[in-house]
């Protein structure tokens, strides 16, 4: 084996790894607001009161309903998940053989008795909470033939010398949008929510990239 062999194969893992943790990045088209769809204003009509293009609807409420409108998503996620198990196995045998007779006398030195055990005990204890609260605002994105919307947003705040993010994607119901045009993240379906940050303090809570490389399943050990 040469010796650039081995930078070479660090060089290939270092790659699989940068390459399975990507950076966000900023105006994702999957999260990016949703510009409202341009309509054409109705022809004028000289010498009528009524105008189309200015008109109020009266008994409308401000809630979303079309693509480019904004809708407030209240996070409230929450997940408590417990796991538990426990093996016990537990398996003996035992064989004598008595003290045998060869020409009817007795031999004692031939007596002789086997025995064999074998025993197996597992433990396992698994708990893992998440909790996410907050508020984000989103825009509409579609709306589906049978009148939910498809909505989607991003918020990135930036301190000190890290930015954090909060993505969100799903479909809501507009009957279960809020007088004050909010919904509770629990009511958004197929919901696609991610929080994380990158900068300095995010680099600082990820180990590095050879301690990924032991922890990661190309580890035979």
């Amino acid at each position: 084996m040469s010796s650039q062999q081995p930078y070479s194969l660090l060089l290939v893992v270092g790659s699989l790894l940068l390459g399975g943790c990507s950076i966000p990045k900023k105006g994702d088209t999957a999260f990016v607001a949703t510009q409202p769809v341009y309509v054409a204003p109705a022809p004028v009509s000289n010498g009528a009161i009524y105008q189309a293009d200015t008109s109020l609807r009266l008994f409308e409420d401000l809630k979303a309903r079309r693509v480019g409108d904004i809708l407030t998503i209240v996070l409230n996620e929450r997940t408590n998940a417990e796991k538990k198990a426990d093996t016990s196995v537990d398996k003996s045998s035992e064989s004598g053989i008595g003290v045998p007779k060869i020409f009817g006398q007795t031999v004692p030195e031939l007596e002789n008795s086997i025995s064999g055990g074998h025993k197996f005990a597992a433990e396992g204890d698994s708990k893992q909470s998440n909790k996410l609260e907050g508020s984000i605002t989103v825009t509409v994105a579609q709306v589906l033939t049978n009148g939910n919307l498809v909505v989607q947003g991003e918020k990135w705040i930036t301190i000190n010398h890290g930015e954090e993010f909060i993505r969100i994607r799903g479909i809501v119901r507009p009957l279960d949008i809020g007088p004050d045009n909010s919904i509770s993240s629990t009511k958004v379906a197929d919901a696609q929510i991610l929080y994380g940050g990158r900068g300095t303090l995010a680099r600082a809570n990820k180990p590095g990239w050879l301690t990924e490389f032991f922890l990661s399943p190309l580890m035979p050990f």
